[in-house]
């Protein structure tokens, strides 16, 4: 799917969106205030230029490609509150470094979502917590989860998760995961794991599980994506971008530091940190 006609999922809540395709004629105000060669250009693009948050599907991996997914990500990003109440759950998407010893070893870009259950799909494996090698610290309750190959480290999760069966062509997704992934699903999962002839759209996936799922460690749900896994060359995703525009939070969770936390800033690491 080229980029000039792929059609993304605005931002729940967001205001209404322009769209712009090279197939289709609109007479949207936005639109016909732009010059003609304007209307050349993807919709991402005609977005970002109005400042208007777009939500689209990227792929990444780890650098063997036993591990595979889908994140979605909303850009222009927005600066999550300074806080959130301990009482409420996260429900925006956050950019951040932590200058713990255990991220900073691991060299982890975390990528908090939104919607966990409904922004990130593993196509594959299927089944991480036996497929995946698990590292675990202190109170063994987040899962570093690591590709027994290659060592990369994708994401990091503690909840449940659960397959299901996704239409990734109507989530604006192209291709899922190579046909390996399918034949293994297959075996382990039996007849219901893949699609049926006439549903060749569907994929199996492992996502977090919505039922339950409330977003924070001490909630029981956690996820976060290793922006450095997702892969390089799609549209619309820049890590330079990110750190340049101090969309990045540096959190300060170094052990060194008897007195705790010192909070989170944007415009440089903490001590034991690195940009």
């Amino acid at each position: 799917m080229s980029p000039c006609s792929y059609k993304g999922a605005p931002v729940p809540g967001s205001p209404p969106q322009v769209i712009l395709h090279l197939k289709e004629k609109h007479s949207d105000p936005i639109a016909a205030q732009l010059p003609s060669s304007i209307t050349t250009l993807n919709r991402f693009t005609v977005f970002l230029m109005h400042g208007q948050p777009v939500r689209r599907p990227y792929k990444g991996s780890c650098h063997c490609g036993a591990t595979q997914y889908i994140v979605f990500l909303s850009f222009p990003h927005t600066l999550p509150p300074a806080r959130v109440p301990r009482a409420e759950s996260r429900t925006h998407q956050d950019f951040y470094r932590c200058n713990c010893t255990t991220c900073h070893k691991a060299g982890i870009f975390h990528m908090r979502l939104a919607s966990a259950p409904d922004d990130f799909l593993l196509l594959k494996p299927l089944d991480p917590y036996s497929d995946l090698g698990d590292y675990t610290v202190y109170e063994k309750d987040l899962h570093f989860l690591f590709c027994k190959g290659c060592g990369m480290r994708c994401f990091t999760f503690m909840g449940k998760g659960e397959v299901a069966d996704v239409d990734l062509a109507a989530l604006g997704v192209g291709a899922g995961a190579d046909s390996g992934s399918e034949k293994k699903a297959r075996s382990k999962y039996g007849p219901a794991a893949t699609a049926t002839a006439g549903e060749k759209s569907m994929t199996k996936v492992w996502r977090p599980k919505k039922e339950g799922w409330v977003e924070g460690k001490k909630f029981g749900s956690y996820l976060s994506v290793n922006g450095y896994s997702v892969d390089a060359g799609q549209e619309g995703f820049d890590l330079r971008e990110i750190t340049e525009k101090k969309w990045v939070g540096y959190c300060d969770w170094l052990e060194l530091h008897s007195e705790g936390s010192q909070g989170t800033r944007h415009d440089r690491p903490w001590e034991g940190g690195a940009y």
